[in-house]
């Protein structure tokens, strides 16, 4: 008998989520109800960091205020400004201006979050123990300590007294 690794190995089954039926097959559908059964075992994928959002959220932002404002002019170039023109063609052309405002300050701040995650990965800094670049915390000073607070005092008064009396 010659018991290779992919011998050894066992298909993974499981058991429908929604009929129950035992001998289920992951990445197929159920033999009985028909649902999808997807395997589990598997990493799920991949997490976006905030960077690609804020980079997501710029591209995006960038568009809608050069499609508002391009949409903006020409509805008051060719409709604007004429004696049969309907009132919600100004209304339209104000809302699309407005749009666009929006967003040029979401755009701006998204520019901005780019660059505070940009200083944050400034070069030279060390990695702390997670991993992660960052400030270090430095070594703990004992000879600059804080008195104690009122509450302690008061607390320690309280217990003498408390003390003396009994």
């Amino acid at each position: 008998m010659n018991f290779g690794i992919s011998e050894c190995v066992y298909p993974i089954k499981m058991y429908c989520p929604k009929c129950g039926r035992a001998d289920q097959e992951p990445e197929t559908f159920c033999r009985q109800c028909g649902i999808f059964l997807p395997d589990l075992s598997k990493p799920l994928k991949k997490g976006q960091t905030p960077e690609d959002h804020v980079r997501a959220n710029i591209v995006l932002s960038s568009l809608t205020v050069v499609v508002c404002l391009t949409l903006s002019i020409l509805l008051y170039t060719m409709l604007g400004f004429t004696p049969q023109t309907h009132p919600l063609i100004y209304v339209t052309g104000g809302m699309l201006l407005a749009i666009s405002c929006w967003h040029v300050q979401t755009l701006w701040r998204s520019i901005l979050l780019r660059r505070h995650f940009r200083n944050k990965k400034t070069p030279g800094v060390e990695a702390n123990p997670s991993g992660e670049p960052g400030n270090q915390l430095s070594a703990a000073r004992f000879d600059d300590l804080a008195p104690p607070s009122v509450t302690d005092r008061t607390t320690k008064q309280l217990e003498e007294v408390r003390l003396r009396s009994s």
